[in-house]
């Protein structure tokens, strides 16, 4: 069978998500069943993958997915817990004390303290404890979805403590003689290599990622605003762009200088330090301030079943005191990841593994104590006793929780285990790569040498079908390399490109939108949240795509310029109805002063 037939066999798992996730808008509870089954008929009968692989590959997925599940639990208990004992009140206070505008607090809460999370946990946990954390602040529970999922992108190659470029980059090239000799005719080991890699990850992320803020709000406003509006986004450019520049400048800075374990995690807490003192100060903030239109008013499919009232007859909550468990989570995250520390290592000690499970290549393995899920589990605990909570006030956020969690698990338990299949048809009778290599080196014939501006979309495919960035860079990284090397082009930018690409994938990868709309208490509305997070994505890929062939083949007119030509075109666009509705707001201001 041709490569061209093959690639178009491949492709019909992934086309079967897009089909009744994204245009018939099926909730992934009903979709992702099918799903599994069309890939587990194509990995059967097409790649020949005998049962007990299917069957592993299954088993492997149903593992991840209870490990999401656990995850998503530990977020939303955690935010269960403050709002019984009251303290979600303060914190929505404190949003609204820095500013009321809701284009300000998404920026703070999800671009900066969301980044700081990924660059402890990964997983998926930042959007799992933001999206619920903005629900509380008064976010529609779609919207805050949606934000939360689009800043999955710039910190991403950097979550729990550099695991996609540590780990996932470096495991792709390892045991490739190519890379070995290229690493040392420049004089490096494959680990000095990789970190150079890692470097110019954080390069290209700073480029992209400085407008992810702008996209954010404008995409917030123009969903979820009354007026509908894309310039009520664009308004707040100044300030947009400021938070981009404070993340993503000392996020390169440490990527370059100090490796990839903390880039994420300094770029969100240096960004906290310079942006809220500012968003406080009123620096580039715009002078009309934007709300959602109120709540009564909302499409209900907006709305969530997450009940994040909080109780009012409870004693006020400090400030400090309110903030104190996100703190210990935190703090609980970063120690638990060093690996200069002991804690992680007695957490991981306690492992749960099964070796060639049902007689196939694939072996599970689990550290459940490592997950980030456990270390929520465990706060939320010390939280009620922080708190005073009494047994049935406590009892109700574990029984909320539970609620949420179960309706979340159908599409988890087949969205998971369908990727695994996917990934895992290597091992099969008809002597041919994986599906997703597969699909690879089809793109890669049709790109040739253009291919620098088509890698990041391989990164996005491997991480929207593998739910992760790092799954996505060993899957890729080799074939990345190998391409580049076969072109005749800078293998290390190549890499690089993928895992930019990995990173943007993770807007929109399945298991991810499923976690954090659960977390949300969001049940069914996956496919509309992937139409939405398709456009931040689309423009990621497109313009990582750009700049990397710009890196590769230098300024001129060639199809590098024309991408980045036509995103700065677009962004001065921005720049210019921004400034006119600045105008507009400071001229009623004026006529309204003076009537």
């Amino acid at each position: 069978m041709s490569t061209g037939v093959l690639s178009l066999l491949a492709i019909i798992p992934i086309l079967t998500v897009l089909f009744f996730l994204v245009f018939l808008r099926w909730p992934a509870k009903k979709a992702m069943p099918i799903a599994f089954v069309v890939t587990v008929m194509v990995a059967y009968f097409v790649w020949g993958v005998p049962v007990n692989q299917i069957a592993g590959a299954s088993m492997q997925g149903i593992t991840t997915a209870l490990e999401v599940l656990f995850i998503v639990f530990g977020a939303i208990l955690m935010l269960n817990t403050l709002k019984e004992s009251g303290a979600i009140q303060t914190i929505r206070q404190g949003f609204t004390d820095i500013s009321p505008d809701r284009r300000i607090q998404a920026i703070i809460i999800c671009w900066l303290f969301g980044s700081f999370i990924e660059g402890a946990s990964g997983w998926g946990t930042p959007a799992a404890i933001i999206a619920p954390l903005l629900v509380a602040v008064g976010f529609p529970a779609m919207g805050a979805v949606m934000v939360a999922l689009i800043i999955q992108s710039a910190p991403v190659s950097y979550g729990a403590v550099g695991t996609p470029i540590l780990i996932g980059v470096q495991s792709g090239l390892a045991g490739s003689s190519a890379v070995e000799e290229t690493a040392v005719s420049m004089g490096m080991t494959l680990d000095q290599y990789v970190r150079m890699i890692g470097g110019e990850v954080a390069i290209f992320h700073g480029i992209v990622g400085l407008l992810i803020p702008l996209f954010m709000v404008t995409m917030l406003t123009f969903f979820f605003g009354e007026n509908r509006s894309i310039k009520e986004g664009l308004a707040v450019w100044k300030f947009a762009l400021f938070a981009g520049l404070s993340f993503t400048i000392p996020f390169a800075l440490v990527a370059n200088l100090l490796g990839p374990e903390f880039p994420a995690m300094f770029g969100g807490l240096i960004g906290l330090a310079i942006v809220v003192p500012a968003a406080k100060k009123g620096l580039f903030m715009p002078k009309k301030e934007w709300d959602f239109a109120a709540p009564s008013t909302w499409d209900p499919a907006w709305t969530g079943n997450l009940n994040i009232e909080p109780v009012q007859t409870l004693q006020p909550v400090s400030p400090v005191k309110a903030w104190i468990p996100y703190i210990i989570v935190g703090v609980l995250l970063v120690i638990t990841r060093l690996n200069s520390l002991p804690f992680g290592g007695w957490l991981k000690a306690f492992v749960i593994k099964a070796e060639n499970v049902f007689g196939s290549s694939i072996s599970i393995e689990s550290t459940p104590l490592f997950l980030p899920g456990f270390i929520l589990l465990i706060v939320s605990v010390l939280s009620a006793f922080l708190y005073k909570m009494n047994r049935s006030t406590y009892g109700n956020a574990w029984k909320e929780s539970g609620k949420t969690i179960l309706a979340a698990s159908p599409a988890l338990l087949f969205s998971v285990p369908m990727v695994q299949v996917f990934i895992n048809s290597d091992i099969n009778s008809s002597g041919v790569e994986s599906m997703p290599l597969v699909l690879a080196e089809s793109v890669s014939g049709i790109a040739g040498s253009n291919w620098p501006a088509v890698a990041p979309a391989i990164g996005a495919l491997g991480a929207f079908v593998a739910g992760s960035n790092t799954i996505s860079n060993m899957m890729f990284s080799l074939f990345q390399f190998g391409t580049a090397q076969n072109v005749g082009i800078n293998p290390s930018i190549v890499v690089a490109l993928q895992a930019v690409g990995g990173a943007a994938g993770n807007m929109i990868c399945v298991h991810n939108v499923v976690a954090a709309s659960a977390a949300a208490g969001l049940i069914g509305k996956e496919g509309e949240l992937i139409r939405k997070t398709l456009i931040p994505t689309a423009y990621y890929v497109f313009f990582a795509g750009g700049a990397g062939y710009i890196f590769i083949h230098g300024f001129g007119l060639n199809i590098g310029t024309v991408m980045v030509a036509v995103i700065a075109g677009l962004f001065l666009y921005a720049c210019y109805q921004g400034q006119l509705q600045s105008k507009a707001e400071q001229q009623f201001y004026k006529w309204n002063r003076s009537a």
